[in-house]
């Protein structure tokens, strides 16, 4: 089985699809012979044409709205955007036309389509290609949204993404694109949308956490075993529309204990409907308040990225307090 990054998986999948689909087209802004600014789509431009991978204008709301009508006609387009910060001039289309589809013709047209895009900070973007604002997402009913945070589940999730009858927002954390590495079956294979993964099972405290966050939970939840003998059980949502809210109280239910961790901003972001969540299902059961690490309410910042993203001491941090309230 080959050692691959996220990358590769990307573009393993949706080769994959594309083999066995010919519905499914892939554009956006140089994804075809150049192969995306982050090479998610090299070679495909090559190997499969011109007809089902293009290149489209710098235009958001064209590109998406173009999908859509693609989905509407009977195809299973895959756009990409650039970077997820240039995704709300596609706004309208996504949250007015794309989500709601479904919805507005009573179950007679669906809109299948994979709106995939890079997501979050670490490689120095500055606050136009460094934010994460998958909650505007989650927030609107018919769309579904999810976030990998290794090889193996970014090509399960986005083959499962492509096959899905609804409109799917994939976004990728880039600073994993290349430093996350993992096997990978050359085969095609599906993940299930909707499913978390316990990625380390403990007995004391659970942290979940999602994208770039998983690698950086583990690191703490080891930290926290050796220095303070901490048994932290870490969860992996994998999709966060619709998130699998059985297994999280599950693990609160047996660690009485949560602390949650995303790198989007602290204010209304995905862990305040999750800790709302928590407390009506598992309330009886908690021993702690609910912890929230998250980035700041501020615009992303350039010089102190380090400082905005969570990292394992202030992760750490939070274990601490939870088991010493």
């Amino acid at each position: 089985m080959p050692t691959i990054n996220i990358i590769q998986a990307v573009n393993d999948a949706l080769r994959a699809e594309m083999k066995r689909d010919d519905r499914v087209v892939i554009m956006g802004e140089d994804v075809g012979k150049f192969g995306g600014v982050f090479r998610a789509t090299q070679g495909l431009f090559q190997e499969f044409g011109s007809d089902r991978v293009f290149d489209t204008p710098l235009a958001e709301a064209g590109i998406i709205g173009s999908a859509i009508g693609m989905a509407l006609y009977g195809l299973r387009p895959v756009p990409e955007i650039q970077f997820v910060d240039f995704i709300y001039t596609a706004f309208d289309q996504i949250v007015n036309e794309a989500a709601k589809m479904r919805y507005r013709s009573g179950g007679q047209f669906t809109c299948p389509m994979v709106i995939r895009a890079p997501c979050g900070g670490g490689i120095k973007g500055g606050h136009y290609h460094s934010q994460s604002p998958e909650t505007y997402f989650i927030h609107t009913a018919g769309l579904k949204v999810v976030m990998p945070s290794n090889p193996y589940d970014a090509k399960g999730l986005l083959i499962a993404s492509i096959r899905d009858d609804n409109p799917v927002i994939f976004l990728e954390p880039k600073i994993l694109y290349r430093a996350a590495r993992g096997e990978v079956p050359e085969e095609e294979y599906v993940i299930e949308l909707g499913k978390a993964k316990v990625v380390r099972a403990g007995e004391d405290i659970t942290v979940v956490t999602y994208g770039a966050m998983v690698r950086v939970a583990l690191e703490a939840a080891e930290t926290a075993a050796e220095e303070d003998q901490i048994s932290v059980e870490v969860i992996d949502m994998r999709t966060l529309l619709p998130y699998d809210i059985d297994t999280i109280i599950a693990s609160v239910k047996k660690t009485g204990r949560v602390v949650i961790v995303h790198e989007a901003p602290r204010t209304c972001g995905f862990g305040a409907e999750l800790s709302a969540t928590i407390s009506e299902k598992a309330l009886l059961h908690l021993q702690a308040p609910i912890f929230r690490v998250t980035g700041f309410d501020i615009p992303f910042p350039y010089t102190f990225e380090q400082d905005y993203l969570p990292n394992e001491t202030r992760i750490l941090k939070a274990l601490r307090d939870g088991m010493n309230f």
